[in-house]
This record gives C-alpha cells, sequence and structure tokens, in this order.
C-alpha cells in the first residue's frame, strides 16, 4: 500500500510501452504527434511574452485556460482509450482503499506528454499577466493550481462516466469524435474572423466572465495581484483552490460508487427487458400498423443505436444547421443556403441497404416481390421524413429570420421540400443500382475495393436529384421575375413544392422497387463485404 503511487506509475509507463510495440505505424505516429506537440508548446511561450506587452494580452490567457480546462474535461470522454489508468473498475478486484488509490491515480496522470504540454501552456498563459515581485509569486501558485484542476478535473469527469466510456455508448462517443472537432474547428474559424475584424478586445466581456471561474480564476489572480489588487487575487486563488477540492470530493464519491456497488448492466438483465419493452412500446404505438411501422422502428432503432449510421445523421444535422446559420451571422449567406439541411438529410437515403451491412440478409427474406420492396423502402424514408420535415422547416425559418427575409419564406421552405423529395427519389434509386457495404470497425464508410460503387452512388444520384429538382428551380425563377412574385410565391411555391417533393419521392420510390426485388442476390452479396 505504501508503494502504490510508484507501482501505478509504472503501471502507466508499462502500458505506454506495450501499446507502442504493437505495430511501428502507432509508434512512429506517437512519436510524431508528441514532438509536434512539445514544438507547439515551446513555441507558444516566446509569443505569450511578446503579448504581455498588448493592451490585452491577459484576456487571451484567462481564455486559454478555459479552453485548455474544457479540453481536460471532455477529451477523456471521445478518447476513453487513450490512458488505460482512467478505468479505475479494472483495479475493483484488488484490496484497495479509495483514497490512496486516487492519490497514485492523481500522480500518475501528471506523467506523460499531455500533462507536459499542459504545463507549457499554462507557463504561457501566466506568464502575460505576471509584473514584479507578488505577481511572479502569484504566478507559481497559479501554475500548480491550474495544473492541479484540469488534471482533477479529467479524473473526476471520467470516474463519473466510466461506465459509459466502457460500453456501445463510449465507442459512439470515439466515432462522434471527428465530428465535434470539426464543429469545433468551425467555430474557431468564425471566432477568428471575428477577432480579425474586431481585435482582442471583443473578448473582454468574456474574460471578465471566465476570471471568476476555475481554473481561469488562478491566471486571473495573476493579473490582479500584479495590479496590487491583492484582496481579488486571494479571493480568485482561494476560489481555484475550493473548486480543486469538490473536484477531488466529486472524484471521491465515484471511486467509492464504483468500487463497491455493481455494474448497471447485471441490474438491467436482471429486470428482464421489461423497462425497455415499456419504451419501446410506447414509440410503437404512434407509428403506422403492419410492415410500413416495423421498417420505421427498425431504421430509428440504427439511428439511434447504431454508431456509424448515428454519426452520419448527427453530421448531417449539425452540417445542415451550421452553414446557413454561420453565413448569415455574417451577413454574407442567401436565404437558399438552408437548403442544405435538407440536402445534407437527404443523403441519409442513399445506400439504404448498405446500412444494414451483413444483417440485410434476414431484410431480404421479407422480400419476394416488387410490392414488398416498395413498402421496405417506403418505410425508410417515412422514417426520414419523420426527422428531417421537421428540422428543414426549423432552419429555414431560423435562416429566414437571421436575414430578415420573411417575404421569401415560402419559396425557401417550398425548395426545401422539394430538393427533399428529389433527394428521396434519388436515394431509393441509386440504393437499388450501386448498394456497397459499410465496415463494421474503425472510421472508413466504405470497405476497400467499392470506392467507385460509393462515388458513383452518392455524386450520380446528386446530380439525378438536381435534374429531378429542376422543374420546380426553373418555376421558382420565373415566378420571382414577375411584378407580384412575392404574391404568387405564397399561392403557389410552397403548395407546390410540397406536391412536387411528394410526387417525386412516390415516383423514385416506385421505380427503385423493381429493381430492388430482382437485384436482392447482388445487394445482399454487395452490402456483406464488409
Amino acid at each position: 500500500m505504501t508503494n502504490l503511487t510508484g507501482t501505478v506509475v509504472r503501471l502507466k509507463l508499462s502500458l505506454l510501452r506495450g501499446g507502442l510495440r504493437q505495430s511501428r505505424g502507432r509508434r512512429d505516429a506517437f512519436i510524431v504527434s508528441s514532438v509536434l506537440a512539445l514544438l507547439f508548446a515551446l513555441a507558444q511561450l516566446p509569443g505569450m511574452v511578446l503579448l504581455s506587452r498588448q493592451p490585452h494580452g491577459e484576456v487571451v490567457s484567462v481564455t486559454a485556460t478555459a479552453v485548455l480546462a474544457l479540453g481536460w474535461a471532455f477529451l477523456p470522454l471521445f478518447f476513453p482509450t487513450g490512458d488505460e489508468t482512467l478505468d479505475p473498475t479494472r483495479l475493483v478486484m484488488l484490496p484497495l482503499r479509495p483514497l490512496p488509490l486516487m492519490r497514485a491515480l492523481l500522480v500518475s496522470s501528471l506523467v506523460g506528454v499531455g500533462p507536459l504540454v499542459t504545463l507549457l501552456l499554462l507557463l504561457g498563459c501566466v506568464l502575460v499577466p505576471a509584473r514584479g515581485a507578488v505577481g511572479w509569486a502569484t504566478a507559481v501558485v497559479a501554475l500548480v493550481l491550474a495544473l492541479l484542476v484540469c488534471v482533477a478535473l479529467a479524473r473526476a469527469v471520467a470516474a463519473a462516466n466510466v461506465r459509459l466510456l466502457t460500453s456501445r455508448k463510449g465507442r459512439d462517443l470515439a466515432v462522434l469524435s471527428g465530428l465535434v472537432i470539426a464543429i469545433g474547428s468551425q467555430l474557431v474559424n468564425f471566432a477568428a474572423r471575428r477577432l480579425g475584424s474586431g481585435g482582442l478586445g471583443q473578448l473582454r466581456p468574456v474574460a471578465d466572465v471566465l476570471s471568476w471561474v476555475p481554473p481561469a480564476s488562478a491566471v486571473a489572480a495573476v493579473r490582479s495581484a500584479s495590479e496590487g489588487s491583492y484582496g481579488i487575487a486571494l479571493a480568485q486563488l482561494a476560489l481555484t483552490a475550493a473548486a480543486l477540492v469538490a473536484l477531488v470530493v466529486g472524484w471521491a464519491r465515484s471511486m467509492t460508487r464504483l468500487m463497491t456497488t455493481p455494474d448497471g448492466s447485471t441490474l438491467q438483465a436482471a429486470d428482464g427487458g421489461r423497462a425497455e419493452s415499456r419504451r419501446t412500446g410506447g414509440r410503437t404505438r404512434l407509428l403506422p400498423a403492419g410492415r410500413t411501422g416495423a421498417v420505421m422502428e427498425r431504421t430509428l432503432r440504427y439511428v439511434w443505436r447504431d454508431p456509424k449510421t448515428k454519426a452520419a445523421w448527427v453530421t448531417s444535422l449539425a452540417v445542415g444547421l451550421l452553414i446557413p446559420v454561420f453565413y448569415a451571422l455574417q451577413h454574407t449567406g442567401s436565404v437558399y443556403f438552408a437548403c442544405f439541411a435538407a440536402g445534407m438529410l437527404g443523403l441519409q437515403m442513399y445506400n439504404q441497404f448498405g446500412q444494414d451491412t451483413s444483417a440485410f440478409w434476414m431484410v431480404a427474406l421479407t422480400i419476394s416481390s416488387p410490392r414488398e420492396a416498395y413498402e421496405e423502402l417506403r418505410g425508410r424514408a417515412l422514417a426520414l421524413l419523420l426527422i428531417t420535415l421537421p428540422y428543414a422547416a426549423l432552419v429555414t425559418v431560423l435562416n429566414v429570420a437571421l436575414l430578415d427575409a420573411w417575404p421569401m419564406l415560402p419559396r425557401v421552405l417550398g425548395m426545401s421540400l422539394a430538393l427533399l423529395g428529389a433527394m428521396l427519389a434519388a436515394g431509393a434509386w441509386a440504393s437499388a443500382r450501386f448498394p456497397y457495404s459499410i465496415p463494421q470497425e474503425g472510421l472508413k464508410s466504405v470497405v476497400p475495393g467499392q470506392a467507385g460503387l460509393a462515388w458513383i452512388s452518392i455524386f450520380g444520384g446528386m446530380l439525378t436529384a438536381a435534374v429531378l429538382c429542376a422543374p420546380y428551380i426553373a418555376l421558382t425563377v420565373w415566378l420571382a421575375q414577375g411584378a407580384d412574385g412575392v404574391g404568387r410565391t405564397w399561392l403557389l411555391l410552397l403548395p407546390v413544392g410540397a406536391v412536387y417533393g411528394a410526387g417525386v419521392a412516390l415516383l423514385g420510390l416506385r421505380l427503385a422497387a423493381p429493381r430492388a426485388a430482382g437485384r436482392l442476390p447482388e445487394i445482399l452479396a454487395a452490402v456483406s463485404k464488409g
């Protein structure tokens, strides 16, 4: 027990060394990423020193500390396999008390490239506001407190969600991590543009609030001490220390609960699935009866439970909203950018059978005629519409409101509905004509050897959707040229768009059904390769 801390530190080093021995590519990637991270951390130090001479330099340091702590809090949720010692349930069967184990895990968290990079980044943040002997002394205390808060925050969040990290939902988070990074990069890009036009002073209100949010409050205490506000500096340091104590207490409770209570999955199994039956029974009553309702329920279950399907849906939902909203906030967008929502969600109709992978054989056994194939495709399309229709309408209204272009609402909403119907028709046809398999493991969306099929299916289908939507676009342009285009828009374009989209979708489903029924062996062979 007395040497537990050293044992856990050696365990972490052994796990790291063993992981690097698995493959040369993994070892090379770790070395390259570590070197680049350290170079970045070292390169920012001179930049932060130069930033200390700017009027709003401390604003950047306070904000950067808060962002750094946010990363420590949530990155373990998206990359749970990055540190095996984050899972204390692996040590449950050993005769260890929670408090000594916590001390050992806290020390082991300070070992590695990540903590070293964090230390260098925090050092740059405290260098910016430090002035005078009192300021430098406060900077040392703030550096230690901020680092401990970041590490304790990561441990507390990981311990509270360790059941999630080791479950199927944890794997879902791992798949969605790329999406979070992509959306975060867009937010950073948007913020950088705003700062480039208005300067760092725009961050002042945010920094004033973060100055009282640990661990950014520790960096703000350096500025307060350098300016002679010793009472405020002491209060900000005390707030950071109190946050550290609260995190440790919360972590201790989670550790005690993990080491003394059974896994919730066994309790759910003992329940016999009655709770799940009650939930699914309530949802089933809201869906149509017969095959259509069964297909809709199966499709919606895939959206909620399958990591790859969920990632595709969340990506489409996010991109369909972010593109029109970002451009509208920058006053550079068009009201027709709202059609991105219908277009991105319409892509989910493509490769419908490939989303089932090898399980499609069970669906194929229930299809013996074009009528049954039509009912299968119709159920999948209705499940998609259940989400897409209200979402596309919401994005359209939001985009029109941000641009203050309310007279354009009917024609834009009608365009979204027509585009959605064309995407459903083209997606059903492409699913029957160019199916391809989606691998179950990894981040790839196409198995090797079928990339050409995927390109043809998606881009050929999108070109087909554009051709199908062309008549409605021509009608919109023609009516917009009239003197009373706005009045005609209210009377014609919205209902015409809804009727046109529904008609095109039904026509596409009926044309795709005979081809799907006649090519079941080829479809099954194509989607089962993953």
